[in-house]
Formats: C-alpha cells, sequence, structure tokens
C-alpha cells in the first residue's frame, strides 16, 4: 500500500504582514482532506502563535486574525517575558 502525506493546501490570503512596524508571517492552510483551516502567526523571532480553534474558510481565518489586531495591536504577536524558548 503506497501511503502518503497529504498535502498542504496554502491560502492566497498567506503572507507577510507589516503594521505599526511589526512585521509577521501569517500562515492560513489545510490538510487537502479537510474542509477546516488553520491560523498561525510567527513573528520576526520565530514565535509561532497558532489558534487552537479551527475556521470554516480561509477568509474566516483572515478575518480573524484582522479581528485580533483591530483589538490588540501587532504588538500583540511580539515576544513577552511569558515565552519559554526551546534549546536550539
Amino acid at each position: 500500500m503506497n501511503d502518503r502525506d497529504p498535502n498542504l493546501v496554502i491560502s492566497s490570503h498567506s503572507g507577510k504582514m507589516t503594521q505599526d512596524g511589526v512585521t509577521v508571517e501569517v500562515s492560513i492552510f489545510r490538510l487537502e482532506h479537510e474542509k477546516d483551516w488553520t491560523l498561525e502567526v510567527v513573528n520576526d523571532a520565530g514565535t509561532s502563535i497558532v489558534w487552537d480553534a479551527v475556521f470554516r474558510s480561509d477568509d474566516a481565518a483572515m478575518d480573524e486574525f484582522r479581528r485580533t489586531v483591530a483589538d490588540e495591536g501587532m504588538k500583540t504577536f511580539l515576544d513577552h517575558s511569558n515565552v519559554v524558548p526551546f534549546r536550539r
């Protein structure tokens, strides 16, 4: 049997976003056989923030990112003292 890993479908909404001097990489994606989308934001320090909730569409995921920025600002994605880095 030829089991293969599923392909990753990446939304056209994905990409670098800059506001208020803060740049993050927004990734909105799903597995090819899944319907729900995942939202991940990675800051310039490489810290990944992934939403626990999944989204019915890539538009809904992007709306959630925009809502978060409107409510909390881009600085919410910066590292804070409660971030524990992994050893490299």
